[in-house]
């Protein structure tokens, strides 16, 4: 057993590192704010902010948390459902604003549920995903969150074989929690700058494992969530993603998370196939079927946070996913984009989505151009000063 003085020496350095970290987080402006500032931008991802509808009145709610969503005007029948959990110091709209998932909603029809934490469960506004209280099946936020996807599924008819989990840090290490929890809810996850199911059981070990990282077998990982429910079915299948310079969760955990699921879907962790996305590795398992279970991508040289590309970069759309922010990283790659397409969301583009965008190309070719002199860039990037969101120069 550690000896007493020890261990309140780690703990104390520990919390002196998580109040810096938390104390370096600029003020992030208010998406409708942002929106505001940027007037009518030739940007449309910012006329997407302030999107999501609060639901006060979705059922049991042993864990205290706000439930918020948002539905595109004109759903398919049977949508698919996405529930995004935001990391510490963020708020649920915030975080749908900078990674831009109600946006992918509209182009691709489907819903966005949006948990959101209180203050009074934990002052950084950081889900509890290592409190056991809230991360076991029934019991918590853990529950909380299952009856606000119940609440969903009935109020929008969403396909019980497409729900899918995903979230960022604290709400990573909770997507986790949710698919050991309930795999026979969510069809598939992604969990960013997250840790593996069981990774901390208190406040100490939470610490140890962000900081430090905690190594297992992948037989032990595996037992983790195996150990949580007698389940059968088909488990979820798993995206990781991970900053290779993110000093707040050290990046191996992504290698524990990968161990884990490969270990619960019978994989070899050590078997996985290589190869680039948009320039950054990225690494496939696939199951006896050929189907990938399992992808885990590097983000190089990244820091702590939701890596973006801000920059309309695929030729299916002239939509840019997300803005940056605290936490949310221009790295050159979507990953909103690149995990709806690991769902199997992307697959078609919603009539109603097709007719705006053809509407919006229509008045852009026959708007004027703009006055000489007028300079466009120079516009956004004083309402992005105005903001806070960049530096004025010195």
């Amino acid at each position: 057993m550690p000896r007493l003085g020890p261990t309140l020496h780690s703990l104390a350095a520990q919390r002196r590192r998580w109040r810096e970290l938390m104390r370096d987080i600029s003020a992030f402006p208010t998406p409708a704010g942002l929106a505001d500032a940027l007037g009518e931008a030739r940007l449309g991802v910012f006329r997407d902010a302030g999107r999501l509808t609060e639901v006060t009145d979705f059922g049991a709610n042993p864990g205290g948390l706000q439930m918020f969503v948002h539905a595109p005007a004109h759903l398919p029948s049977s949508p698919a459902l996405v529930v995004i959990l935001h990391g510490c110091a963020q708020t649920a709209a915030g975080y749908d604003f900078g990674t831009g998932w109600s946006a992918l909603a509209d182009r691709y029809g489907f819903v966005v549920l949006a948990p959101q934490q209180r203050a009074v469960n934990n002052p950084k506004a950081c889900f509890n995903w290592f409190l056991p209280g809230d991360t076991t099946r029934g019991r918590g936020e853990a529950a909380s969150i299952r009856a606000m996807v119940e609440h969903a599924i009935v109020t929008y008819g969403i396909d019980r074989k497409r729900v899918f989990i995903t979230g960022l840090s604290a709400g990573g290490a909770m997507t986790s929690v949710m698919l050991a929890t309930y795999p026979d809810v969510f069809t598939a996850g992604a969990i960013i700058a997250g840790l593996p199911y069981g990774a901390a059981g208190n406040v100490q070990q939470a610490f140890e494992a962000m900081f430090q990282g905690r190594t297992h077998t992948a037989a032990e990982w595996g037992d983790h969530v195996r150990a949580v429910f007698p389940y059968r079915g088909r488990w979820p299948r798993v995206s990781v993603w991970h900053g290779s310079a993110d000093a707040t969760v050290v990046p191996s955990n992504a290698h524990e998370i990968v161990k884990q699921w490969a270990n619960v879907h019978g994989l070899d962790p050590a078997n996985g196939h290589t190869d680039m996305v948009d320039g950054f590795p990225h690494e496939v398992w696939r199951d006896a079927a050929g189907e990938r279970v399992i992808e885990s991508y590097t983000i190089t040289d990244m820091a702590h946070g939701v890596p973006l590309s801000t920059k309309a970069v695929r030729p299916d759309s002239d939509i840019a996913y997300g803005v940056a922010g605290p936490f949310l990283l221009e790295a050159g790659i979507s990953s909103s984009y690149l995990i709806a397409k690991f769902f199997g969301l992307t697959e078609a583009v919603s009539a109603a989505s097709a007719k705006a965008v053809q509407t919006k190309s229509a008045m852009l070719s026959s708007a004027p151009p703009p006055p000489r002199g007028f300079d466009v860039g120079a516009v956004i990037a004083k309402a992005l000063r105005a903001a806070g969101l960049m530096k004025s120069d010195a």
